[in-house]
């Protein structure tokens, strides 16, 4: 099957706004120059945003189970360059100007969250208010050992963390007071320039939605499978009923490849999908950089 769809089905019967994001745009580039190669062919074509995938290492050989593979094995060799998502985020801020940047996801549970929500509102002052923060609670019990943090209660651990961010970006002193965290008398700028920071959920199992409901204005869905989205959003609406909001405030954002055809655009904007992210593999080998020329030509163009 070609990577690329026919171009020709597409008429004004798929018309639909559907924004285009690439990941990763962080994992795999040989050097600095290429991922910023990317990132501004990526604008130049545009690309609404890039985003960035999280792994600080990656074992030789692991139990845990990647939860979106059949295999239960992550596509990546433990060789494989990951640039640290919000150091690669900010390297790319200062080669662009428009294009948005996003981490897809961060794992939380696993880091300081007071450093984190540093970071963050420090990409987003760089960046002139593009960043989104997505983050995640995390699968890879051979990660949190090596950096010291517990496996156990991580869900618990990522909404605390979370809440203890929003006040951290309040720009009011901070007081919090938990099982994890004991914050008391500080502030912390600068501030975000997003107000509220755009924060990201990914994944779809356990108790996402409710987290998402909760803490987000974004879910990233890990499917390419426009037909496994109904069941997925029917939890994300009664998660957000529980909650008191309404599920059209999340925006979400799917995988999509050019393989999967233009039908399966329609069929995820039907949905509600707002964004498509595009993985670069999806793109076939080569010279990425024509690859996303092509990519704009044959669909961008379209939309």
């Amino acid at each position: 099957m070609s990577l690329w769809l026919d171009t020709s089905v597409i008429t004004s019967e798929f018309e639909t706004t559907m924004k285009f994001g690439l990941i990763p745009i962080n994992v795999g580039v040989p050097n600095n120059a290429s991922m910023l190669a990317l990132a501004r062919k990526a604008e130049e074509i545009g690309l609404e945003s890039v985003w960035t995938f999280e792994h600080t290492m990656v074992p030789n050989d692991y139990a845990s189970k990647y939860p979106y593979s059949a295999s239960g094995k992550m596509p990546a060799a433990p060789d494989t360059n990951f640039i640290d998502p919000l150091i690669a985020l900010s390297a790319i801020a200062a080669v662009t100007s428009k294009i948005r940047l996003g981490t897809g996801v961060n794992i939380l549970p696993q880091t300081n969250p007071l450093l984190l929500a540093k970071q963050a509102a420090s990409l987003d002052l760089v960046s002139d208010g593009r960043f989104e923060l997505g983050v995640g609670i995390g699968w890879l019990r051979e990660e949190f050992e090596a950096l010291g943090t517990p496996f156990e209660r991580r869900g618990a651990r990522f909404d605390d963390y979370m809440t203890g961010m929003r006040k951290v970006w309040s720009g009011e002193t901070v007081e919090h007071q938990s099982d994890f965290l004991n914050w008391s008398g500080f502030k912390s700028f600068p501030l975000p320039v997003q107000q509220p920071l755009p924060i990201v959920i990914g994944g779809s199992k356990g108790r996402t939605f409710e987290r998402i409901a909760k803490h987000a204005s974004g879910w990233f869905a890990p499917t390419v499978d426009p037909k496994e989205m109904q069941p997925m959003l029917n939890l994300l609406d009664a998660a957000c009923k529980d909650y008191g909001r309404n599920a059209d405030e999340i925006e979400i954002s799917a995988m999509w490849a050019p393989s999967a055809g233009v039908e399966a655009i329609k069929a995820q904007a039907d949905v509600g999908v707002g964004r498509l992210i595009v993985p670069l593999i999806a793109l076939g080998g080569g010279n990425p950089l024509e690859a996303l020329d092509k990519l704009a030509e044959d669909v961008l163009s379209k939309f």
